[in-house]
């Protein structure tokens, strides 16, 4: 496999003092809603050889086709992605759509609504693969697949990235190669965007979270009912407004159209909307429009908000 040298770490990103930066209308924090629309590209037995990883239920994997599985996805392409549709749409807010780029091929009312509400797509891939262990050429090809499936299926080409993690040693190059993404999210690092170098120029780098993921609902995982869910983002998001007062933030919310789809824990998401709505000097914004504010108030890393 061809790998590039490793990149150097950094540690320290924006130091003691945070990052001083200010959002639009002074917001205190950015509120990133981040669907994760898989739904029909997940590993499947008939084409891959092995199930996608049990969603609902802890039981190991057998080596034969998994319909049970396979089910819980067609729940979040059949129904659960519309209830998270009607959850936004009531409330009027905007949504980043991290899709792959089949699974929109195989429900194509979905990049239907995606162009009608203004959402925009963060490219998860053609499938819902693990990059990490492809070859380099067929990583590039795979991108370049995914940018033209979305633009054809959205009406409009992606301008930002999210592996299935981990990333590759070498996405970061293959999407400065390709052209036309103004970030990626294959980061954890921070609570705000930053820089980092690649090919020799700045790199934008908008993060996401883990920590409020509906993900965590899986079997073994932290969120134990649809209330811990709600607990655990009602107190993220007040320290982040506290701190907001003097240094503004990004949060993440991470949403899948299986999971967050149904309808117990729809039901919290729609209480957790409305405890941020209830206050002020909250941006809720696309990823694309975070990324395009960025650039636009700090162009380089030599401009970063301190």
């Amino acid at each position: 496999m061809t790998t590039s040298p490793p990149a150097a770490r950094d540690l320290v990103g924006y130091g003691r003092e945070g990052a001083a930066i200010e959002w639009p209308g002074g917001a205190r924090v950015a509120v990133c809603l981040v669907i994760n629309y898989e739904e029909g590209s997940e590993l499947s037995y008939p084409v891959d050889g092995r199930n996608e990883v049990p969603q609902e239920f802890d039981y190991p994997p057998l080596p034969v086709r998994d319909l049970g599985n396979e089910s819980i996805f067609e729940y979040g392409s059949r129904a659960g992605i519309w209830r998270l549709q009607r959850i936004l749409d009531e409330r009027g807010l905007p949504a980043t759509i991290q899709g792959c780029a089949e699974a929109l091929e195989l429900n194509p009312e979905v990049g239907a609504w995606i162009a009608e509400r203004g959402h925009d797509v963060c490219c998860h891939g053609y499938r819902w693969e693990n990059v990490s262990v492809l070859e380099r050429d067929v990583e590039r090809e795979r991108l370049h697949m995914a940018v033209e499936s979305i633009e054809a299926t959205c009406g409009e080409r992606p301008r930002g990235w999210y592996s299935r993690q981990p990333a590759s040693v070498n996405t970061r190059e293959l999407l400065v190669e390709e052209g036309g993404f103004l970030y990626d999210s294959d980061s954890f690092a921070d609570d705000v965007p930053f820089y980092t170098p690649v090919h020799g120029r700045d790199h934008l780098v908008v993060p996401y979270s883990f920590t409020l993921n509906d993900g965590l609902f899986l079997p073994g995982q932290s969120y134990s009912s649809p209330d811990s869910f709600l607990d655990y983002g009602r107190r993220a998001f007040d320290l982040l407004w506290e701190e907001g007062a003097t240094r503004p933030t990004l949060m993440s919310i991470g949403l899948h159209a299986r999971l967050m789809g149904q309808p117990a824990r729809a039901h919290v998401l729609r209480e957790l909307l409305d405890h941020l709505l209830d206050h002020e000097g909250v941006w809720f914004t696309r990823r694309l429009d975070v990324a395009r504010w960025w650039l636009d108030r700090y162009p380089t890393a030599t401009s970063r908000p301190t």
